[in-house]
């Protein structure tokens, strides 16, 4: 069974720009068959790759997750199957004491930047980068299924 225990945080716009230019981007284009937070399905394809994705309801920062490689070709297509918009961003990575992800979204997500770091644990210790700023873990907004319902740059900022 898959297990996904996962913290995700807002990050200080200056020293993201410093830190972007140190790092090369990934593009990212996924999709929602089904965006129920009890069982949502994700297709994305991921550089040349594609997955197919189920995950369970969010409880604290942990959640079921089962994720599946699928020829990219058959990802591609099953993204016209998707609500809209699709999700478009560049994920970066980079190795700290855990290695974080970073994703900077495009399209009706413009201007969005989140930063996620996966953990053995909820209780599980680490340090956080000087780039982060506020913690929107718990924050449903800044979940990717709901940012298909209520794109980022609707919101009032």
């Amino acid at each position: 069974m898959g297990t996904e225990i996962e913290r995700k945080f807002l990050l200080n716009k200056e020293a993201w720009q410093g830190l972007k230019s140190t790092l090369t981007g990934v593009v990212i284009k996924q999709g929602y068959l089904n965006t129920d937070p009890d069982r949502n399905v994700r297709v994305r394809v991921y550089g040349t790759q594609g997955f197919l994705t189920v995950k369970g309801r969010t409880i604290g920062a942990t959640r079921l997750e089962f994720e599946y490689e699928v020829p990219v070709e058959d990802a591609e297509e099953m993204l016209k199957l998707c609500h809209k918009p699709i999700i478009e961003k560049q994920r970066y990575t980079t190795q700290l004491d855990l290695e974080w992800v970073i994703d900077e979204f495009e399209g009706d997500n413009t201007g969005l930047v989140v930063a996620e770091v996966e953990l053995e644990s909820e209780t599980q210790a680490f340090e956080l980068p000087q780039w982060t700023a506020e913690e929107v873990t718990a924050d449903i907004r800044y979940y990717n299924s709901n940012l298909v319902e209520n794109p980022y740059t609707t919101w009032e900022h």
